[in-house]
């Protein structure tokens, strides 16, 4: 799992669509940063719509904050791991807990965010047998009026609420009629399209393109960050990822952004015999796996 991670997507370009050239005024872009990392809003449509929709968005991304930031010490995450429990939950934060627990069985396991101990321990240079007991999923007991963690459990839900914070974003254009947009929040989101995105590896640097339309789009990096001799992505068992870089194109940025992260302690050949029934079962449309010297698989 996640705890920081540089963004590894760009946009390229704002493509129009064809044969039409939106007037100059009907484009605006908005840069900042949510959870740690860079937020960018590119919208296309009338002055009045577009100003609507950032003014919205402002207030998403603190209700996003005030959730999940793991380095807030009021967010609602923070005071789960500091107590162990959680009354009345924010129905986001139960929506994204239901989201991990989809992924936790359909990746046997791979996706557990209860791994924040241990990798607080490799963060600390501490041993990490202690804090590797306390990783598992099942003993996270949830519920629409309280959440509540085994004894010395924490959460990090850095994996895959990037992911939540950009479709929240997206539900803000869909609600005002915007036909174009791109979000950015960690992890992409598009309305229209194509939208030309670039995909980067930490040591290759770029390495392709994709054009996404109607659709999302999540990238993981394991060695964007390093804790000691590992990649700052951990499996369970604490295992080292398989794959430099894992992208993934599905129908909504968290799917995207929960995927990418657990997808990088698959194997090749399981991977694709997972890709066929995550795109069955959670809609996901496409993986794309870099290897550490650089080989490309596409499922």
């Amino acid at each position: 799992m996640s705890q920081t991670r540089r963004r590894f997507l760009t946009i390229l370009a704002a493509a129009t669509a064809a044969g039409v050239a939106l007037p100059a005024q009907a484009h605006a872009v908005w840069t900042g940063h949510a959870l740690g990392a860079e937020a960018r809003l590119v919208l296309q449509g009338p002055a009045d719509q577009t100003a609507a929709v950032m003014a919205e968005v402002q207030g998403v991304l603190r209700h996003v904050e005030a959730q999940f930031n793991l380095f807030d010490d009021a967010s609602a995450l923070s005071r789960l791991n500091r107590t162990g429990h959680l009354a009345d939950p924010h129905p986001d934060f139960i929506r994204l807990l239901a989201l991990c627990d989809r992924l936790h069985r359909a990746t046997g396991g791979l996706f557990d965010p209860t791994v924040q101990p241990l990798w607080r321990a490799l963060a600390e240079g501490r041993p990490t047998a202690p804090a590797q007991a306390l990783v598992d999923w099942t003993g996270v007991q949830q519920g629409p009026s309280e959440i509540t963690l085994q004894p010395d459990q924490q959460l990090t839900l850095n994996g895959i609420a990037q992911g939540l914070a950009t479709d929240l974003v997206a539900d803000v254009l869909r609600r005002h009629g915007m036909a174009r947009g791109l979000v950015q929040v960690g992890e992409l989101a598009a309305r229209g399209g194509p939208w030309r995105i670039g995909v980067e590896d930490p040591t290759l640097g770029p390495v392709l393109t994709r054009r996404v339309t109607d659709g999302a789009m999540a990238t993981s990096s394991p060695d964007a960050m390093r804790l000691g001799s590992r990649g700052h992505i951990l499996g369970p068992q604490g295992q080292p990822a398989l794959w430099s870089t894992v992208s993934v194109e599905a129908e909504t940025a968290t799917l995207a952004d929960g995927m990418s992260t657990a997808l990088c302690f698959v194997p090749a050949r399981a991977l694709r015999e997972m890709a066929a029934q995550l795109r069955r079962d959670l809609g996901l449309r496409q993986i794309i796996a870099i290897s550490p010297d650089g080989d490309i698989r596409t499922f």
